[in-house]
């Protein structure tokens, strides 16, 4: 078995001065083998503080344009040949300014996402994202789709913040795990 760290929407310093204290002590205490951010990660101590636990994977989300823009839109990974779409599911530019005004009169919703994100890895097992702050641990059609909300700004008010888990089998089964800090 191995167990993979999930997380998103840390927005260090822009919207949090710092990692939610509980995010390393868990990760570490859970002995993850990698760490996948989904972007929106905005500077790039971040990545290397989550790098003392285990080796991170990492996108470039909305607001990481400026210190992480060497990071790449999207990757495709392999963990005991599950292969695994990540990236922080904002889309291009296009897609973003269409979706700020939606989002604005309709409330986010993930479901809007969803035909960029099968249509980007239309053949993968698990696809990861961020952009929302709002979990999701669903499986459609063969491929779950994987969201750890966001450790500091949840999306709705009476929502806990949240990061996730992976659980991968050596069968190759999958299970999501979405974890709030309480």
């Amino acid at each position: 078995m191995i167990k993979l760290g999930v997380i998103s929407d840390t927005h260090i310093p822009d919207r949090a001065r710092s990692l939610d204290v509980r995010v390393i002590p868990f990760f570490n205490r859970e002995g993850v083998q990698a760490i996948l951010h989904a972007g929106d990660v905005s500077i790039p101590g971040i990545l290397a503080q989550l790098g003392e636990v285990a080796p991170v994977y990492a996108v470039r989300g909305n607001r990481d344009w400026i210190w992480l823009s060497n990071l790449p839109k999207q990757r495709r990974l392999s963990f005991m040949g599950v292969e695994i779409g990540l990236t922080h599911g904002h889309g291009n530019l296009w897609n973003y300014l269409l979706d700020r005004p939606y989002f604005m009169f309709h409330g986010y919703r993930h479901e809007r996402l969803f035909p960029r994100l099968i249509t980007a890895f239309p053949d993968v097992k698990v696809i990861v994202f961020g952009h929302g702050h709002r979990p999701l641990n669903r499986w459609i059609d063969g491929q779950l789709l994987f969201n750890p909300g966001s450790p500091h700004f949840p999306d709705k008010k009476n929502q806990p913040a949240s990061i996730g888990l992976l659980h991968i089998s050596v069968e190759g089964e999958v299970c999501g795990e979405i974890i709030e800090l309480k």
